[in-house]
């Protein structure tokens, strides 16, 4: 009986984690990433200047930034099943209202609503995950949601601008199209139990702890938490600004459209690739920060290396950036779902103070960035490198948790 039950259980478990990838796939990653290879449609009809660009493609963090202080402690009170299904159908009708935009204005303003909602629904995987699997999965789950985002990232950079925007009759039709699929997709969360039946009890503990501001205090009391977050603030905002003008600053040197495209769906396709094996590889050595740190040099160099290579190089770079962001971004969450003083109930918490800072380098290089270029271009790419080797210091400070207590 008791095999039984913990065959169904262990089952149950990884339903849940792949449905949760796909949302993250569907919800999270793609309409969001389908900006960056329509930019250039964007841009003619709206007339739309480089640092205008810069500035919807980093918009969209400030309101992250609300999410990440309250969204946290929401989705660890009321549970991130019954938030999850909230926030898909708001995500969607979010992302389709950007489909209305008729000026920079209006489009701004959509991308913020969609900001506000979209990081709700990546902290709701995160803490399904901590709730289902023991401390020594936590890599590997987090591989199946990060393959879920890049797996996203590589469909929508392929087919949005290509396949679907003439498909469709346009652009607007296409964040119409992603905003139907993210609404379809909580549908299947109905099926799903909110948490496993032997946390019954945790879950109701859940509800009754203490208030938003008390999580959010607890864990910003916490070194590590400072130290893991600015290393994603100098990382994770270069790459969102690397990724948002790879696609202009190829068509400005002179690749056809389709061919900037599939650089940035390569970059995706080799980063899901690898994921899973580098998040299978943390679990196994229990050293996730050796490989972190490995994993921010080499896409920090791949990054910087774009603006002045030529021909096949800057495939060589954006391949090898690639290749482990989202195998970074697996590793770094278990870093920071599992360190010390982050119980399982304060999971989504931990993970929204990290994505505090990361909206928050989000919204600055995009658009720093793009100014350097319209200056420069290499040295756009010379700045991001440089924030990301700004991060790699801050993980040089973070405490890694003993092995012994990874069970």
């Amino acid at each position: 009986m008791t095999t039984a039950v913990m065959t169904d259980k262990n089952r149950t478990k990884w339903i849940v984690l792949t449905l949760a990838g796909i949302t993250n796939a569907l919800v999270a990653a793609a309409p969001g990433m389908s900006m960056s290879v329509l930019f250039a449609e964007i841009a003619a009809d709206l007339d739309l200047s480089l640092v205008q660009v810069g500035v919807v493609w980093g918009i969209g963090s400030l309101p992250a930034i609300l999410s990440a202080l309250l969204g946290g402690g929401i989705i660890d009170r009321f549970g991130p099943k019954r938030v999850l299904q909230v926030t898909a159908v708001l995500a969607g009708l979010a992302g389709g209202l950007r489909g209305l935009s008729n000026n920079f204005a209006f489009l701004v303003f959509s991308v913020i609503l969609m900001g506000l909602i979209g990081p709700l629904i990546t902290m709701s995987g995160l803490k399904l995950s901590r709730l289902w699997f023991p401390d020594r999965q936590l890599g590997a789950s987090g591989g199946i949601l990060s393959m879920g985002m890049a797996l996203g990232f590589f469909l929508s950079s392929t087919l949005s601008a290509t396949v679907l925007s003439p498909w469709l009759g346009g652009w607007r039709n296409v964040f119409f199209f992603y905003g139907g699929v993210s609404i379809l997709l909580v549908l299947p969360w109905f099926l799903m139990p909110a948490a496993p039946a032997s946390t019954a009890e945790e879950t109701k503990h859940e509800i009754k702890r203490p208030s938003l501001v008390k999580s959010f205090l607890h864990i910003a009391s916490k070194p590590n938490s400072w130290f893991l977050g600015l290393a994603l603030f100098g990382l994770g905002g270069a790459i969102q600004s690397f990724l948002g003008y790879l696609p202009l600053y190829l068509r400005s040197v002179g690749w056809q459209a389709a061919a900037a495209d599939n650089a940035l769906a390569g970059f995706h396709l080799i980063s899901m690739l690898f994921t899973l094996p580098l998040a299978l590889l943390s679990d196994r050595t229990r050293r996730r920060k050796p490989i972190a740190l490995l994993m921010m040099a080499i896409t920090t160099i791949g990054m910087g290396a774009v603006g002045f290579v030529n021909g096949g190089w800057v495939w060589a770079a954006v391949l090898f950036a690639g290749a482990v962001r989202d195998g970074f971004m697996a590793v770094f969450l278990a870093m920071v779902i599992n360190a010390d003083g982050v119980e399982p109930g304060y999971a989504a918490t931990a993970t929204g103070f990290a994505f505090l800072f990361i909206n928050l380098g989000n919204i600055i290089m995009p658009a720093a960035g793009n100014a350097i270029a319209e200056i420069n271009p290499p040295l756009a790419f010379a700045f991001w490198a440089a924030c990301g080797a700004a991060g790699m210091l801050s993980m040089l400070l973070v405490k890694e948790k003993p092995r012994a207590k990874i069970a």
